[in-house]
């Protein structure tokens, strides 16, 4: 945990998992700080969250909030793949990992993708994967990734 100065109490960072009060503190404007996240109502944050919430293990948002302001300054989330290769083995791919561009430097980020590494680890995964721009190559490189393929995408509108 890192410490954070707070009206002069020593603050720690705690990585948690996503909790449905969430939406209030910021989470989806911080999204939007790493890609297209519109409008969503509390109903369909709600939904989507129980949905989430119903995959147990195999889908875990985890947050780092900054409770001297009670927003959402971190995010990231991993998914679990049930594989038939490696003796039915699983792979664990981590997504939308994004820091407040007020927080950086904090070493916020390196907590989730340990956060989230540790637990595909804790499921059982052979192997964590993930896809970045090359800008943030470096970054997840000091977080013990390793440049592996070439990712291919192909967006339905």
């Amino acid at each position: 945990m890192l410490s954070a100065s707070c009206s002069n109490v020593e603050k720690k960072y705690q990585v948690r998992k996503l909790e449905i009060s969430d939406k209030s503190k910021g989470f989806l404007e911080l999204l939007q700080q790493l890609t297209v996240c519109d409008s969503v109502s509390d109903q369909e944050f709600q939904t989507r969250f129980e949905e989430l919430k119903s995959c147990g293990d195999d889908h875990v948002v985890c947050v780092i909030e900054d409770e001297c302001s009670n927003k959402i300054i971190a995010t990231g989330s991993v998914f679990i793949e049930r594989k038939f290769i490696r003796n039915c083995g699983k792979a664990g791919h981590i997504e939308d990992v994004v820091v407040d561009s007020n927080s950086r430097g904090l070493q916020l980020g390196k907590n989730i993708v340990e956060f989230l590494t540790d637990h595909a680890r804790s499921v059982g995964c052979y192997k964590v994967v993930l896809y970045c721009s090359a800008k943030n190559s470096g970054f997840y490189e000091k977080c013990g990734f390793e440049q592996k393929a070439i990712e291919m995408a192909k967006y339905f509108t």
